[in-house]
């Protein structure tokens, strides 16, 4: 398939040395790690693509809003262009920052949920599901059938379940104290949600008079999602699509570490006066003064900046695209992806690559150590290691996906480096059959692939080239 070459549309201004290690140093810096990716030290990794999560670069604008933030304790000027970003583009009058998305998810959570209640989802991020069941609240995920096959493409596979939903909410309603939306849908690949399944979402809910929350840390991919594959929608802007969206919910959770363009920060934006009122409240206590909310002025003007950089679609255009190279460029060496490729990254199907490590021996977590192991490349296992769980009987149940994701930060590498990340897969998967699965030696209790220790269950092989 010929697509049209396109080049990163930016130039490089500063630049950042890479550390190049050696295969020796590898092994031992990954045992060092307890074969966690999370544990390496950031200078002994070649590629990073743990996370895009505040690890993309910031423009020359937003550097400039940066030097000019206003630091004053309360009402900073840096505070008023954050919000009128904020209600600009979300369509919601009440802003509350946040030092980064989890806290507006303990926030929120800690104030309006209860012990026993019930919060679907297209699919929970392990954040949020951490979040909610730290207060007692069943998280529960909806995503749409479309979304088992792996190999299927699907323009919207991020939707959520709508008779599902629908069932749900007959059955338990009185019990579910909001309905949550992810977009895009992280878990579920980086997949987008229509505008027509949030509609949707919309008017099942009604009439049991249920809030709509969004989190949106990735919005401004989904909203060039919808333009691009959703009919009648090619002729609206990003920003159009935006707001249209955010026109049918009753409030924002966002991380704006994402599509908010910077290294820390985030928000909830609220229509409810009331709530917001509350929440303020809370906020005082935990992350500060309401005009700053754990951050720096500085890192409110460049957000201020950034969430309209996050919707220009000469960049957004460029990053889908890349994600679609790579993908492509896999496939055609036999390595199974997820399909079709999401916004912010890559998701490497491990079950599919490495059948003979079973789901409770965590084949993402082998294949991620393998790609540390063969070329410095960190990547996150979401597999069963991330989301598999025990029932009430002690009985192991996997997770429904046993995913590697590489995720791009926004605006870092360029294309010579991604094909470094392809070729080192490849390397990888003439060595596949030899990779060990691995096994938990101390379990975390709470978000437990962050810091939890494994060994794995033989060997991994030198991964030196063959001819």
């Amino acid at each position: 398939m010929h697509h049209e070459l396109l080049f990163e549309p930016f130039r490089i201004k500063t630049v950042e040395p890479i550390r190049l290690t050696t295969a020796d140093e590898r092994r031992r810096l990954l045992a060092s790690a307890h074969y966690n990716l999370f544990l390496l030290h950031a200078d002994d990794v070649v590629i990073d693509l743990l996370t895009d999560s505040g690890t993309g670069a910031m423009s020359t604008d937003q550097w400039g809003a940066l030097m000019t933030g206003d630091e004053s304790y309360a009402g900073s000027h840096s505070y008023y262009a954050f919000r009128d970003a904020v209600r600009d583009i979300f369509t919601m009058h009440e802003v509350i920052p946040v030092h980064q998305g989890r806290a507006a998810e303990h926030l929120l959570f800690s104030n309006i949920c209860r012990a026993g209640q019930l919060v679907p989802n297209n699919t929970h991020f392990d954040t949020t599901r951490a979040n909610l069941e730290a207060v007692g609240v069943e998280a529960l995920d909806l995503p749409d059938p479309i979304g088992h096959d792996t190999a299927l493409r699907h323009p919207f596979k991020g939707n959520m379940d709508l008779n599902a939903l629908a069932e749900l909410l007959a059955r338990e309603h009185k019990r579910i104290p909001f309905v949550l939306l992810t977009i895009t849908n992280n878990s579920a690949g980086g997949q987008p949600v229509s505008l027509e399944n949030v509609r949707r979402i919309k008017e099942i809910i009604q009439p049991y008079d249920k809030p709509l929350y969004i989190d949106a840390a990735r919005f401004a991919e989904n909203a060039y999602f919808i333009k691009m594959r959703e009919p009648g929608q090619a002729h609206k802007t990003a920003m159009e699509i935006a707001r249209e969206l955010f026109s049918m919910t009753d409030g924002v959770l966002m991380s704006a570490k994402k599509d908010g363009m910077a290294n820390i920060g985030g928000f909830l934006a609220l229509r409810d006066k009331d709530l917001a009122e509350q929440l303020r409240g809370t906020l005082v206590l935990t992350e500060g003064f309401p005009t700053y909310g754990g951050l720096a002025g500085r890192d409110l003007a460049a957000l201020a900046v950034g969430f309209y950089e996050a919707l220009d679609e000469h960049y957004l255009r460029y990053r889908l695209r890349t994600a679609e190279y790579v993908a492509e460029q896999l496939e055609d060496r036999g390595i199974p992806v997820l399909e079709p490729p999401g916004g912010h990254g890559v998701y490497v199907d491990a079950a599919r690559l490495l059948p003979h490590i079973p789901p409770g021996h965590f084949p993402g977590l082998s294949l991620a150590c393998a790609l540390y192991l063969a070329g410095g490349v960190r990547s996150v296992e979401i597999g069963s290691l991330m989301f598999g769980a025990h029932d009430d009987q002690g009985h192991f149940v996997p997770a429904e996906h046993e995913l590697l994701r590489l995720a791009f930060p926004r605006r870092v590498y360029t294309q010579s480096h991604f094909d470094y990340v392809v070729q080192v897969l490849q390397r990888i998967k003439d060595y596949a059959e030899l990779l060990p699965g691995m096994e938990m030696v101390y379990e975390a209790p709470r978000l437990r692939h962050f810091i939890s220790h494994f060994l794995p269950r033989g060997n991994f092989p030198e991964f030196t080239p063959k001819p």
